[in-house]
This record gives structure tokens, C-alpha cells and sequence, in this order.
């Protein structure tokens, strides 16, 4: 069976998951990043005989709104599919819900679903994950999410209404230590990092991307704001939660 892993990853987590998964599978399964701008408006019909894993991040409950739009030009003919959500120890909400109402109107058959904790953008939360019995774990499900002939789980949540959140409350700052290397301008998946190497807060969409790829630490969020408000957070989100998969 042919694989195609679909994902929208900023800071790893996501595209670490579906890759497990995807590998488990076939191990020369196809990747379309829709991450990258450049892949905003990819186009691609699968046929019934592929199988397509589809990984998305949770920013307030939701897929992010810079993501969803990407997933429209991908196209099934009775395609099975696995859908996974990533999201930081707090909930994933209703975003494998929406996840399913995209793919099931994009001509998709779910045959598995999953919420996988990975390390949260914000604060120092479940760092390390996915680690490697995460991806154990995600690797057989999707073993057993490919044999499955219909999903027997119901997907929590509800499909959504209205737009999601353009992103979170925290912007990226940029130091004098800046190189102007270009690397977090040619990476970041909604264009907001300007020619001065700044940070447009209006296009920002908070995943800190630039702030994990900045090779001088120059990206930063290095405000007392911002500390105070991980520290609460970290400590809020310090209880481990574990993956949940439906069959």
C-alpha cells in the first residue's frame, strides 16, 4: 500500500508522530509538508487503493487557521485515512473533529484517529515528547488503523464553528543578536518574519518555529510577561497525560 504522510509541523512534533506512523507502513511513503508556504496551495488526488496520514497541531482547541485552508487541495476517491492531532499535556479539544468533517468532505475514509501529547509551545511542558514509546505506540496503532475495515470509535468533540483563533497571544521578539542568516524567514509557515528580520505580530501565528531554528537565540520571548506566564503554565500542565487512540 502506498502511504502519503500530510502534515502541518512547525516546531517537529507533528511530522515525528506521522512519520512513525507512515514508516510503520511503508517505508517509502511519500511526505507533502504543507508547513512550508510554498505547499499552501498544493494539489493532489489519492485513489482508493493509498492510504493517507493526515497531522495536525492543537492551538486553542482548533487545527491552526493557517493550516486548514492547505488540506482543501487534497482530494480522495473512498482514500482510507488516519488522522492525528498533536497537542502540549492540556486538551485537543475539538480538533480531530474538525479534522474528520475536512477529510470525510475531501472524499476520505477514516480508519483511525489519535491525540498525541508532544512538547507544548509555550514553557518547558512535556519536553521530549513524542519520545520513543510514543512512537512505539504510534507505529502500532497505525498497523492496526490499516487493517481496519470501518472505525468503530466515535472521534471526540464537535465539529466547530466559525474561525479559529489566528494564533496565540505571545509574538517572537529579535534581538542584536540576529546574524540575518535568513533561516527563520525562509521557515516561517505564514510569512511573518519581514526583511528586517522582525517579526509582523498582525501575520504571526505564535508556534515559536524561529525561536527553536534560531541558530544565535536570537528569537526570543524573553519578556517578564512571558516567564511569569510559563512558569504558571509548566507548572499547570506538569501532570503527564497519555495518547488516546480510536479504533
Amino acid at each position: 500500500m502506498k502511504v502519503t504522510a500530510v502534515y502541518f509541523s512547525p516546531t517537529g512534533n507533528t511530522k515525528k508522530s506521522v512519520e512513525a506512523m507512515a514508516g510503520a507502513l511503508d517505508p517509502n511513503f511519500t511526505v507533502i509538508d504543507v508547513t512550508a508556504p510554498e505547499q499552501a496551495s498544493v494539489e493532489r488526488e489519492f485513489s482508493s487503493e493509498e492510504l493517507v496520514i493526515f497531522g495536525m497541531p492543537v492551538y486553542m482547541g482548533r487545527i491552526p487557521a493557517a493550516a486548514a485552508p492547505r488540506l482543501q487541495g487534497l482530494k480522495g476517491n473512498h482514500t482510507p485515512c488516519i488522522l492525528a492531532a498533536t497537542y502540549g499535556n492540556r486538551h485537543y479539544d475539538d480538533a480531530l473533529a474538525e479534522m474528520a468533517g475536512i477529510a470525510e468532505r475531501n472524499g476520505f475514509l477514516i480508519q483511525g484517529a489519535a491525540a498525541l501529547v508532544g512538547r507544548h509551545t509555550y514553557g518547558e511542558i512535556q519536553v521530549g515528547r513524542p519520545d520513543e514509546a510514543d512512537l512505539e505506540a504510534d507505529r502500532a496503532f497505525a498497523r492496526k488503523a490499516a487493517e481496519n475495515k470501518k472505525m468503530q470509535s466515535e472521534i471526540p468533540g464537535k465539529y466547530p464553528e466559525g474561525e479559529a483563533a489566528p494564533g496565540g497571544h505571545y509574538k517572537p521578539l529579535t534581538s542584536s543578536a540576529c546574524i540575518q542568516c535568513g533561516i527563520c524567514r525562509k521557515g516561517c509557515p505564514v510569512g511573518a518574519i519581514g526583511d528586517d528580520f522582525q517579526v509582523d505580530p498582525e501575520r504571526c501565528i505564535s508556534c515559536f518555529r524561529c525561536i527553536r531554528n534560531c541558530p544565535v537565540h536570537a528569537k526570543n520571548m524573553d519578556t517578564p510577561e512571558y516567564r511569569e506566564f510559563a512558569e504558571m503554565f509548566t507548572e499547570k500542565l506538569s501532570k503527564r497525560r497519555e495518547n488516546e487512540y480510536f479504533l
